[in-house]
């Protein structure tokens, strides 16, 4: 027997049943994005590899080993979106949209690292990516994380959810606190892991953001990055905590909180919940005005965000939320003889046409009436349309409401106003 030829590692499958659930929480998504005036972009899901080594930062973890990188026919080195930002910004770059122009965008698709598949988080993950291009007060960051946080709302898990926040000043002040955690970690170097032990020689900032329960303390001793923070991150900050403060957003103040990407600057910021497998973070982002000059261009003020949507579906599927979603169809149209089956599909054409939110169904299977019948429940069919010998004689149809259990004849030519009728008043 042959063996049957497996998807790869770490890329999943999504059947309907999963992808109504997915889809009914990205309309959820998408309409509070335009209720914030954010607009979707799209770019390609393959770039060039030198855009992720110029905007990432060649020393990241995502560079150095997660990244699915290739050549082309033509020898050019390309590589599948690790993440989105910079893919964004270079969109909006070679477009012209940032020329001396606010711009608000969201974008939602695929990305692929390759890493040890996590619990909600593959090696082809999806993420939701909001971006605000153009303003450089705390303004911007505010409004991203309100957005954010009416999501949550939206979604019922605001209570389920955590804030974390911090501030990691401007390159600079970064440049000068590494070389600090490098001397500080140094002197301990033999309580590291293997992992630590690398980031100490690329980016110690990373260290910081273990996972090893073991090396904890040593990281809660390490200097503080608060401390070394410029007046003007401080002031950014500052400004952001009140207004938070004042339209009544709740947080913890992380100083341990980092990003690994070399392109943040100022604030930083990730939503975490405890009742996955461990403390997960679900949505993570932060300002970053200087990944415009990685790639090439003057300072462009920027901050945003991105939702891990497999860990956002994990923490509704938790609670029970969007679990009970069926594709149902409106209207299963049943016809008894193969004479009329050309008018059972031009029919359904005529009732799409007429009704085009509606889910129309003809049944082609010739099995018994009641078979039938049991398929439209099945299929948690709101209306049967029953088309047999005595209907085509009469020039009449069957309506059944089969949640009602109440049906009535009707003329052929007048079906459609019936049916109009039907889902205005939801009763035959």
């Amino acid at each position: 027997m042959n063996q049957i030829i497996q998807s790869v590692k770490g890329m999943h499958d999504y059947v309907p049943k999963d992808v109504n659930i997915w889809q009914c929480v990205e309309k959820i998504l998408f309409n509070i994005l335009d209720s914030y005036n954010y607009q979707e972009i799209r770019f390609p899901i393959i770039e060039r590899t030198e855009l992720f080594k110029h905007g990432i930062g060649s020393i990241t973890d995502i560079i150095e080993k997660e990244m699915y990188s290739f050549k082309d026919k033509n020898s050019n080195s390309l590589t599948l979106r690790p993440e989105g930002t910079v893919g964004c910004m270079r969109s909006c770059i070679k477009n012209g949209l940032l020329r001396n122009s606010e711009q608000k965008l969201w974008y939602l698709g695929p990305m692929f690292r390759y890493e040890k598949p996590q619990f909600g988080r593959y090696r082809q993950f999806h993420q939701l990516g909001i971006e605000y291009f153009g303003l450089s007060s705390p303004h911007a960051d505010l409004e991203i994380v309100m957005l954010i946080q009416r999501i949550w709302k939206v979604l019922k898990i605001s209570h389920f959810v955590k804030l974390e926040l911090n501030t990691i000043g401007s390159i600079n002040t970064r440049s000068h606190y590494k070389k600090l955690l490098y001397l500080y970690f140094k002197r301990h170097e033999s309580l590291l892991d293997t992992d630590c032990k690398r980031r100490l020689y690329t980016n110690p900032l990373r260290i910081l953001d273990s996972k090893n329960s073991n090396i904890q303390e040593l990281i809660n001793c390490a200097p503080s990055l608060i401390n070394y923070i410029d007046d003007d991150s401080l002031k950014h900050f500052e400004k952001l905590c009140k207004y938070m403060d004042e339209v009544g957003i709740s947080y913890i103040t992380n100083y341990q909180l980092v990003r690994g990407l070399d392109y943040y600057n100022n604030t930083v910021f990730e939503w975490t919940i405890d009742t996955l497998k461990s403390k997960s973070t679900i949505c993570a982002g932060g300002r970053y005005d200087y990944l415009s000059n990685f790639l090439k261009i003057p300072s462009v003020p920027a901050v945003g965000c991105a939702i891990g949507m497999e860990r956002l579906i994990m923490v509704l599927k938790s609670y029970n939320k969007f679990l009970e979603i069926k594709n149902v169809v409106d209207i299963f149209i049943i016809f008894l003889k193969k004479s009329i089956e050309l008018r059972a599909i031009q029919l359904s054409e005529n009732i799409r046409t007429e009704l085009p939110c509606k889910k129309v169904q003809v049944n082609f299977s010739q099995s018994s009436i009641n078979k039938q019948f049991r398929k439209a429940n099945k299929l948690g069919a709101r209306i049967v349309l029953l088309l047999g010998s005595i209907e085509e004689k009469n020039k009449t149809i069957l309506i059944k409401d089969l949640k009602f259990k109440k049906q009535k004849i009707s003329l052929f030519e007048n079906v459609i106003h019936e049916l109009k009728l039907f889902f205005e008043k939801h009763y035959l």
